[in-house]
């Protein structure tokens, strides 16, 4: 009959339930973040991904053997599982962010509270198992508890986000606390507390040029602070003077242009685009979802969110081009400076898409074992 018959007296009933909770785990496993390594060669397929997920693994996976995998089947969404060429349990919970310092040393942040960082080379250069690697973190930072009545001490916030400044020596955290953290890396200690938002830090980029970051928060602001005094010394609301029915109150991502001159707010459905040193609204566009990642490619706008789209827009807000890709909710944006994007999320699925829109290759990446 074309079925095969199955041996009722071999059933295992454990090693079938293990099976569906793997499934499961894999169907819901989200890549909240892709990062590009650092490489001098401008050919993509020479390059590596790194990828942070929510079962707080951080993996590397060469481009190339990726590419020689194709792009599996998206109709059947039988998509190809992608192996690492180094995972490791990078934080007890989700693994939120992933960023290069200096080109050297791999940082990653999650729901733990910690910043860890490992040596670049050490990781490309490890013959290790692919899982179970005990390379041990070079850099373990982590945020301050809060003392209170009785001298309890509060959970160590979380931290959603990362930026960098190799140049100050400095590490910026968006944390659960509502706090921006900037670490110095030789002390390994914080050096500038950011106290302003009134809920907790979704976002945060560097203004290396003008020794400014940039925060976006829950509370529905984003804000400008100076680096020497700690001081906020702008607050920016995206919807502040756009009625809606709809309440988004929280802005999800931010991102700043080469020239650091233009930011882009994501904030529920919208998207409002910033002059910066006329301090000033310029454009709003809309989306069809919430948007949940954003950033420049040179004078244009790459965007993300809650729908399978990957959405390009020019600094007026109009749409150029909308390109479907694997995952069904996108959490990361990354860009290749040959122009290649990955774009990754729900489903542990990451998608590689040309400048011209064609899909080099889409695929689910592995969870830590």
């Amino acid at each position: 009959m074309g079925v095969e018959q199955m041996d009722c007296r071999n059933w295992d009933e454990d090693l079938y339930r293990d099976a569906i909770l793997q499934e499961r785990e894999a169907l819901s496993r989200t890549v909240f973040r892709t990062a590009f390594a650092p490489n001098t060669n401008p050919n993509p397929n020479s390059d590596y991904i790194v990828t942070a997920s929510s079962d707080g693994s951080i993996a590397s996976y060469a481009i190339s053997s990726c590419l020689a995998m194709g792009c599996g089947s998206g109709r059947s969404q039988n998509w190809l599982v992608a192996e690492p060429d180094f995972m490791i349990q990078g934080h007890d919970g989700p693994a939120y962010d992933v960023k290069f310092y200096d080109d050297s040393l791999l940082l990653s942040c999650g729901d733990d509270g910690r910043i860890r960082g490992w040596k670049w080379k050490e990781i490309i250069g490890s013959e290790a198992p692919v899982q179970g690697c005990k390379l041990k973190p070079v850099l373990d930072l982590v945020n301050p508890q809060h003392k209170g009545p009785w001298g309890a001490l509060s959970p160590i916030p979380e931290n959603n986000a990362i930026a960098v400044d190799p140049k100050s020596g400095s590490v910026y955290s968006a944390a659960g606390d509502s706090y921006a953290y900037c670490w110095d890396m030789e002390k390994c200690q914080v050096k500038m507390v950011f106290k302003g938002h009134s809920n907790y830090l979704h976002c945060i980029v560097s203004c290396n040029l003008s020794n400014q970051i940039i925060t976006g928060s829950e509370d529905g602001t984003a804000r400008i602070w100076d680096c020497k005094s700690g001081k906020c010394i702008q607050v920016i609301d995206p919807e502040k003077d756009e009625k809606s029915e709809e309440s988004f109150p929280c802005v999800s991502c931010i991102a700043l242009d080469s020239s650091e001159s233009w930011l882009v707010c994501g904030k529920g459905q919208s998207l409002s685009l910033w002059n910066l040193p006329a301090r000033e609204w310029v454009s709003r566009a809309r989306a069809h979802a919430p948007v949940q990642d954003v950033l420049f490619d040179e004078n244009q706008i790459l965007a993300v969110g809650a729908e399978p789209l990957l959405t390009r827009l020019n600094m007026n807000g109009e749409i150029l081009s909308r390109i479907q890709c694997a995952p069904q909710s996108a959490f990361s944006i990354s860009l290749h400076p040959s122009g290649v994007t990955a774009v990754s999320g729900y489903g542990a699925l990451v998608d590689i898409v040309s400048q011209f829109g064609s899909h080099f290759v889409h695929s689910a990446v592995e969870g830590y074992k």
